[in-house]
């Protein structure tokens, strides 16, 4: 059994009359990249910021790397990373200063060679440009620069790429998955379900400021949304026509090939349609992950 190195249970928070949180249980294991995931207010920031220590919580306990993010904080903030946002950085702030000033905050020994990060991060190029003039995923690899200069075993990412073009996601995706593979715990919220569907190992699914489901990609769709779709094609130059046949099971695809080829039937097309995370998210609430 991998080790829990965040632990939530029942976390509540309010907002005057706002219940943010309602009721949020989930564990965080040594070595995933763990993805909080839900519409737009379902509570996704709150609850990391109450898990970082950086917002106070109104009930329930939080344990970070066996430690109170409140009481412990100053201790946490040495061992964990943050992805900040573009408010917390001046506009002509250079890239390098950025990085030279975040690592002053940290115990010498912890912290990593700043070139040799930009260089990994692909900003060696960008080490004198101001920040103001990066575009927005040299934006979002900056803010990852700043979060791991002191090699955290915990990194947190909130809503990472949100507003990028998808060759800028996909190269930050891999970046994600390399921190993982460096050693590091990754944390992430996202309203992507692609995203969610791509990186992480394991997804808590939060409506309403509580956890509705949780479980890897693939085990949530298998419980939720078994049944696949197999649509193909049959006809001549005179006419085509379109066939569906709906089914459960690993082997529902294979059973529809070894029917068409033993029946003899001539294919012009053939496609198979598999359900998505998204299908699920649909499911459990009944709105689009975009509301």
């Amino acid at each position: 059994m991998p080790r829990s190195i965040v632990t939530v249970r029942s976390l509540a928070k309010r907002y005057r009359r706002v219940v943010a949180l309602a009721d949020v249980s989930l564990d965080v294991y040594e070595g995933e990249i763990f993805g909080l995931i839900g519409p737009n207010g379902a509570g996704k920031t709150t609850t990391m910021e109450c898990i970082q220590g950086s917002r106070r919580k109104d009930g329930g306990t939080i344990s970070v790397l066996g430690l109170d993010p409140q009481r412990d904080a100053t201790a946490l903030r040495r061992r964990i990373g943050v992805q900040h946002q573009e408010a917390h950085l001046q506009k002509r702030i250079k890239v390098w200063e950025a990085v030279d000033l975040w690592a002053s905050l940290y115990d010498r020994e912890r912290v990593v060679d700043a070139n040799v990060l930009l260089e990994r991060l692909g900003l060696a190029g960008k080490r004198d440009a101001w920040f103001m003039h990066l575009s927005g995923g040299q934006k979002q690899r900056l803010f990852i620069a700043l979060a791991l200069i002191h090699q955290p075993e915990l990194v947190f990412l909130d809503e990472l790429t949100t507003g990028l073009d998808p060759q800028a996601r996909r190269a930050i995706w891999e970046l994600v998955r390399d921190i993982r593979e460096r050693g590091s715990t990754v944390f992430l919220t996202t309203h992507l379900m692609e995203e969610a569907e791509r990186l992480c190992d394991r997804v808590a699914i939060i409506e309403h400021g509580r956890v509705i489901e949780m479980g890897t990609p693939m085990e949530l769709v298998a419980r939720h949304c078994p049944e696949r779709r197999v649509i193909y094609s049959t006809g001549d130059e005179h006419g085509e026509r379109l066939h569906e046949l709906r089914g459960e099971g690993d082997d529902f695809v294979t059973a529809v090939i070894h029917r068409i080829a033993h029946e003899g039937i001539r294919v012009r097309g053939f496609r198979t349609e598999m359900p998505t995370l998204e299908d699920v998210f649909l499911k459990l609430t009944g709105r689009a992950i975009r509301d």
